[in-house]
């Protein structure tokens, strides 16, 4: 079997069955949905009968159960992000929810209410930019892993070569995974940023490509999901890989993030930041083996890059991971812990040159991957930088971006790119992409964690912080805020209702959506802003005298200030919190 699926397809719809037509050229496949019984067959064009409704598209997601049944979704928009040694790559824009039955009568009000919600939770992931393809190249995998493969893994479908861990859809795709048959028709679908750029330095051009890939192991978002799992699934983890292509070569620089390695939470509760709690009873040794036993067989030595605070409430985190390290004492792993923000305090980012000055001799020791012209491994990289600040994405990208610079300056240098003592930050037309670049990639990272675009992107974009940086930063943050604390909830079901960690059952007696708000979840809020309101409103507005004045605005005033501590010391009753998967499982 080619490791390809089908590029050109038509969705023929009967109200008895759906109908995926191969359209590549001589293609006479078709996929056949039973909307009654959900059976999935293989057959040929002439069995689409002529009076089904026809439209194009793009690709399968998959399928998902919810209360009224089956849905199939399928891409509707797509967008060429560009080719990758002859091979397309496409970005997912548009999407369609398809149900399985033809009407909703056989529901109740309150299933139907249910399904509605679910609806609208596989359709916020969808939102998310971010969902990635190509009918013809394995995404999910590295340069140097795809060179080590073997003529039976070429021969695989694409789904079933797949690096599981960055396939989204593998939950939606379950139902056609187990016949081998239809696997032209699965499209496995990543997750994460790409961008590809065609450069020219000197005059000689090139191809400079960025790829992150999000884990679909232990997702979720920002306060809801942090540490690691049983099986060693750290939170927010990321593979972004970092490749040149120039006169047939080819090199790539893999770096991983990821939460810290141990049982933690961060639950919201009003607060700024919420108070990180290490979990006092759990094996973590157990879970922290797990992970790096796993991303040592994967990636080799790992350079773990510490940048969260080493004061504060930040500092047990700190502490535990590097007793941990030591503890383990495993020589393919190495510990620096950098205090970003006390080394880069009144905006001196230029201190990050000792960080970068002090894991340059590790940095040459892990190398990088190339292969030359010949399709001969020249070189292959024998580690990883795994870095993580507390969510592991605005300090984490700013060190990220400065290591890959390194990495493919010396890249450059090798293929003849660059001349002898040419430095990359020289290249102002290439400086400019390469930035832009690492703060999309930022960007993109943080929406899908924690909701907004990422912080300190005016040094990515730039090479330094600026004081219109900071007011963005602040107002990212002020989104960021009200986003944990008041609509994460819903975020965080949305994916474990796409990735399956949490099943529709239409025969559940008792709905996890059916539990009641206490009504103060939405009566207190709702107090302090018309409290808060009333008070500008009589500040505005002054009273006959001063003195009344001054007592409208005491009574609005207390009122509000009042109902906000009340608020603030009950914090937890008042977050948007899952309600699919219950905290235990997410912990």
């Amino acid at each position: 079997m080619a490791a390809t699926t089908y590029e050109r397809l038509k969705l023929h719809i009967t109200p008895e069955k759906f109908y995926v037509e191969a359209c590549d050229d001589g293609a006479d496949d078709v996929l056949i949905i039973d909307r009654v019984s959900t059976e999935v067959t293989l057959s040929v064009k002439k069995d689409i009968p002529p009076s089904a409704v026809t439209r194009p598209i793009f690709g399968i997601l998959g399928t998902i159960h919810l209360v009224a049944g089956n849905y199939l979704i399928v891409i509707t928009k797509k967008k060429k992000i560009g080719e990758f040694f002859n091979h397309v790559i496409w970005k997912a824009i548009d999407f369609d929810v398809l149900s399985y039955k033809k009407t909703m009568l056989h529901l109740t009000d309150i299933q139907l209410q249910d399904n509605k919600t679910f609806l609208a939770m596989i359709n916020h992931v969808l939102s998310v930019d971010g969902f990635y393809f190509s009918t013809t190249y394995d995404l999910t995998h590295t340069l140097q892993r795809l060179s080590n493969t073997s003529p039976e893994f070429q021969e695989m479908s694409l789904l079933e070569r797949a690096d599981q861990r960055f396939v989204w859809n593998g939950h939606l795709l379950r139902e056609l995974s187990a016949q081998p048959e239809v696997h032209r028709f699965a499209l496995p679908v990543l997750y994460g940023f790409i961008t590809m750029h065609s450069c020219s330095i000197n005059g000689k051009y090139f191809d400079w490509i960025l790829i992150s890939r999000r884990s679909c192991f232990r997702a979720g978002v920002r306060y809801y999901v942090r540490g690691i799992d049983s099986e060693g699934h750290a939170a927010n983890f990321v593979e972004t890989e970092q490749i040149v292509h120039y006169s047939g070569s080819r090199a790539s620089f893999v770096q991983t993030r990821g939460s810290i390695p141990l049982y933690w939470s961060q639950r919201p509760n009003l607060k700024y930041k919420p108070l990180p709690l290490i979990n006092k009873v759990a094996n973590h040794m157990d879970g922290f083996q797990r992970h790096f036993d796993s991303q040592i067989i994967i990636y080799g030595k790992q350079v773990i890059i510490n940048l969260v605070n080493q004061k504060g409430s930040e500092k047990p985190l700190e502490q535990a991971f590097a007793t941990m390290v030591s503890s383990l004492a495993n020589g393919m792993i190495r510990y620096i812990a950098f205090d970003f923000h006390k080394e880069c305090k009144n905006m001196r980012w230029d201190r990050l040159s000792i960080l970068l000055d002090q894991v340059a001799e590790m940095q040459d020791e892990l190398s990088y991957f190339l292969v030359d012209s010949d399709g001969k491994v020249v070189t292959n990289q024998e580690g990883v930088f795994r870095s993580n600040c507390m969510d592991c994405l605005d300090r984490t990208n700013v060190i990220q971006s400065l290591l890959a610079r390194r990495s493919l300056q010396a890249q450059l240098q090798r293929l003849g790119v660059l001349h002898v003592g040419q430095k990359l930050e020289e290249q102002d037309e290439f400086e400019k992409i390469y930035k832009n670049a690492w703060a999309d990639n930022a960007n993109a990272c943080a929406k899908q964690y924690a909701g907004t675009g990422a912080l300190k992107t005016d040094f990515t974009r730039t090479g330094k912080r600026t004081q219109l940086g900071l007011i963005m930063d602040g107002w990212n943050s002020l989104i960021r805020y009200y986003k944990n604390n008041f609509s994460d909830g819903f975020r965080q079901d949305s994916i474990d209702l796409f990735l399956g960690n949490y099943s529709v059952d239409e025969l559940e007696s008792h709905s996890p959506l059916s539990v009641p708000r206490d009504l103060k979840f939405l009566a207190l809020p709702i107090i302090m802003v018309v409290a808060f309101s009333m008070c500008i409103i009589c500040l505005l507005m002054a009273g006959d005298t001063w003195t009344e004045t001054l007592a409208y605005v005491l009574f609005w005033g207390v009122a509000s200030i009042g109902t906000f501590f009340i608020i603030l010391y009950n914090g937890k009753d008042f977050v948007d919190a899952p309600r699919l998967v219950q905290k235990e499982k997410i912990d």
